[in-house]
C-alpha cells in the first residue's frame, strides 16, 4: 500500500487494542505485527525523502555558505505532515491489508 494515499489519521487515535487482536488472539502477537509493519513504512518513507533530497545536495565545504532552498523546505514540510508510520500500519492492519503469518503456530497445525 501506498503511504501517500492512505486514509489513516494524522494525529493519534485511540484504539481498542483487544478488538484489533481478534484475528490472532494475542495482543502481543498484534502489537508485534504492526511494529513491523510501521518498520517497513518508515524505511520506506526515508529512503523516498533521502532520494528527492538528494537531489538539491550541494558538497560546498565552506560552512558559511548555508543555502535555503524553498522546494527543499516544501518537501521536508509534506513529509512531516504526512501520518506517523503507526498510525498508517495500524490503519492498515484494521483494514485487513497486511499480510503476516506465524511460522511456529504452523509448526503446531502440522
Amino acid at each position: 500500500m501506498d503511504y501517500k494515499k492512505t486514509n489513516a489519521p494524522t494525529n493519534t487515535v485511540t484504539r481498542d487494542v483487544i478488538a484489533l487482536s481478534s484475528d490472532t488472539g494475542n495482543v502481543y502477537e498484534t502489537i508485534r505485527i504492526i511494529g513491523k509493519r510501521a518498520n517497513q513504512i518508515s524505511v520506506e518513507m526515508k529512503n523516498d525523502l533521502e532520494k528527492k533530497l538528494q537531489e538539491f545536495a550541494s558538497y560546498n565545504d565552506n560552512l558559511e555558505e548555508v543555502f535555503e532552498n524553498r522546494e527543499q523546505i516544501e518537501i521536508s514540510r509534506y513529509y512531516e505532515k504526512l501520518p506517523k508510520p503507526t498510525l498508517i500500519a495500524t490503519q492498515e492492519y484494521a483494514e485487513h491489508k497486511v499480510y503476516y503469518k506465524n511460522p511456529t503456530k504452523e509448526k503446531e497445525e502440522l
